[in-house]
């Protein structure tokens, strides 16, 4: 279901980016470049956050967890592979973290591979664009 998500996240940013790339690709490219990095990268998390909160609900689900909080924690420890340890869960449920860990692993990849493609596209475009605003001028 993550990926599912993560997946639904990533196509409604190529359908804006589509829509509104044109825009992205004219001058000023600073400080456009940033903004629609920092707003690609903030909607990539929304979809990683909303991963983890399904994490956790999966996680008291099984009741492998009682509290929303612990569940939302170790989620996120998780699923982010930053693994702490501070919290564990019972033998039983322990193929089960580490499904989440991969998953995470997954998703993370799957952003880095979008994002990088995005960065490509839109400095590629940028490019383009001002070299033909140059042969224009000169």
């Amino acid at each position: 279901m993550t990926i599912v998500v993560q997946v639904l996240f990533i196509s409604a940013a190529i359908q804006a980016l589509t829509k509104y790339g044109g825009k992205l690709a004219e001058p000023p490219f600073i400080v456009k470049t940033i903004l629609a990095l920092v707003m690609v990268v903030l909607w990539l998390i929304a979809g990683i956050s909303l991963s983890a909160w399904l994490w956790a609900g999966v996680f008291l689900a099984v009741e492998a967890f009682q509290e929303l909080e612990a569940a939302l924690y170790f989620s996120i420890v998780t699923f982010t592979t930053l693994g702490y340890g501070d919290i564990t869960l019972n033998a039983q449920w322990r193929i089960l973290a580490s499904f989440a860990a991969v998953n995470g692993l997954i998703i993370f990849g799957l952003n880095t591979a979008f994002l990088v493609e995005f960065t490509s596209r839109l400095r590629s475009a940028q490019e383009q664009n001002g070299h033909l605003n140059n042969s224009e001028n000169g």
